[in-house]
């Protein structure tokens, strides 16, 4: 089981003594050119309302490029070491902020295509505006990879079923959802998922949701692996 630490995407873009000079791959953007792509170990833009990051956030990294052809369509060429724990979580991350009782809809559609070797989750990444609550959906994992936290049971919501499990990383409580079978597509119902953390189980108040984030997070691709988001769309109201 990897063991996660905490990672706040959204703030890394924020540390430019970081991002300079971080480059950390020379590996090309695909065949198809791309509006936007970087190999900087924190690099970043937004398009269409949503903001990419490559973000390699943990130790022992090796090379990965990001590369988009918009804001729903984008992807990862990443070369990490077949070792242990968690090398970057790249994704593409859409704000809300708004609170759960405040929310009539949180939905979001995902198509992938992932490889079928290394060790990665591709997931959810959603966030309360104060870091405090970490919120994982787990669409598909491969390898030797696992949740934080100890088993709280399985669980059908937003039209997925899920095995839930709960645990802190010292940083902030993390509640995962991992699909008991994987997807490459499909449509989730995030609202129903917040609110049952809240209302049927009560790990949480009426939080304001700030960041729905959605990639893979690797732990090991050696030789080189590609992640495409054929699609990714995330909308609340």
């Amino acid at each position: 089981m990897a063991t996660r630490t905490l990672r706040k995407a959204t703030m890394a873009a924020l540390a430019p003594a970081l991002a300079l000079g971080a480059t950390l791959g020379l590996a090309s953007a695909p065949a198809s050119a791309a509006v936007w792509n970087t190999c900087d170990q924190w690099g970043n833009t937004t398009l269409n309302g949503y903001t990419l990051y490559n973000n390699i956030w943990g130790s022992g990294a090796g090379s990965q490029c990001v590369w988009a052809n918009s804001g729903t369509n984008w992807g990862v060429w990443a070369n990490h070491p077949n070792t242990g724990g968690i090398k970057s979580y790249p994704n593409s991350k859409k704000v809300i902020n708004k609170s759960i009782t405040s929310l009539t809809s949180l939905t979001s559609n995902y198509n992938v295509t992932v490889p079928s070797s290394g060790a990665y989750n591709t997931s959810y990444d959603i966030w309360d505006t104060d870091y405090d609550y970490e919120i994982m959906l787990w669409v598909n994992k491969t390898g030797a990879v696992g949740p934080l936290g100890t088993s709280q049971g399985t669980v059908t919501l937003g039209g997925h079923p899920w095995t839930v499990y709960k645990g802190t990383n010292g940083a902030n409580e993390v509640f995962s959802f991992i699909r008991t079978s994987n997807s490459t597509s499909g449509t989730v119902n995030i609202l129903p998922i917040l609110k049952w953390i809240k209302d049927t189980k009560g790990w949480f108040g009426n939080e304001t949701i700030g960041d729905v984030q959605f990639g893979y997070e690797i732990t090991s691709s050696s030789g080189g692996l590609n992640f495409t988001t054929n699609n990714l769309t995330v909308s609340g109201s």
